[in-house]
């Protein structure tokens, strides 16, 4: 049966197994359960037609960002400065570990991303 990506998170575990996830619902596990996927690699996809709230960073693995539909300025936090990388229709970006990262949303987007959700921090966009 076909996936709804935006509905159905996909968890890559480090044993080559595949979980499916109850997308947004998924936010609201447990702790613990939800620190059980943060070993492996989670897949999502989301619509923005805002700019992203917060600011996030993932200490334990890079980020693949693709951007599926739509433009989005990513931002990533380097040392000192703000780096902005335009992404207008398609393209993609790797943001390193540990790179605070967030997103101005140009026009209506979905966007794919693949992580090591561990420990993911966030802080508020202003």
């Amino acid at each position: 049966m076909p996936l709804i990506p935006q509905q159905t998170y996909v968890h890559l575990g480090e044993d080559g197994a595949a979980t499916e996830l109850p997308g947004e619902a998924f936010w609201q596990l447990p702790p613990l359960e939800a620190d059980a996927y943060g070993k492996g690699w989670l897949i999502t996809e989301f619509a923005f037609s805002e700019d992203w709230p917060t600011w996030e960073m993932h200490p334990h693995g890079d980020e693949f960002v693709y951007l599926l539909s739509g433009a989005v300025e990513l931002l990533l936090e380097q040392e000192d400065n703000v780096v902005t990388i335009a992404l207008n229709d398609t393209g993609a970006v790797v943001v390193p570990r540990g790179v605070w990262h967030t997103a101005k949303v140009l026009a209506p987007s979905r966007m794919l991303h693949v992580t090591r959700g561990r420990e993911t921090r966030t802080r508020p966009a202003q």
